[in-house]
């Protein structure tokens, strides 16, 4: 039995988005790649602090299972940089198309 849970589809995500910058050579489509590797990323932390039947980490008692809140105070960090990062990158992908009037990596390489 296959257990499908964050952490296979995070890694399964990261190794699409590693598959289409290796493959594409379009600036804007190597960007998003770039942004589906970084919310994989994200989806993969938060899933390792899930724990099953466990609450969220507001202390009442002691003897209580908690779910690990790091990961996910540490992700919305991530979300916001990845976010500029994607943002930056199709600023540039629009500076490069007005400057060479294309976005294809190879043709880019050969000007």
């Amino acid at each position: 039995m296959t257990i499908i849970n964050g952490l296979t589809i995070g890694i399964i995500t990261i190794l699409i988005g590693i598959y289409g910058i290796l493959t594409k050579r379009n600036l804007i489509k190597m960007v998003m790649c770039l942004y589906i590797m970084n919310s994989s990323v994200i989806l993969f932390f938060i899933s390792l602090g899930y724990r099953s039947g466990a609450q969220a980490a507001i202390v009442e008692n002691g003897d209580q299972l908690m779910v690990d809140p790091l990961p996910q105070a540490l992700m919305l960090t991530s979300i916001v940089i990845g976010l500029v990062i994607t943002s930056l990158g199709l600023a540039l992908a629009i500076k490069i198309y007005k400057e060479h009037s294309t976005i294809n990596t190879k043709r880019l390489i050969e000007k």
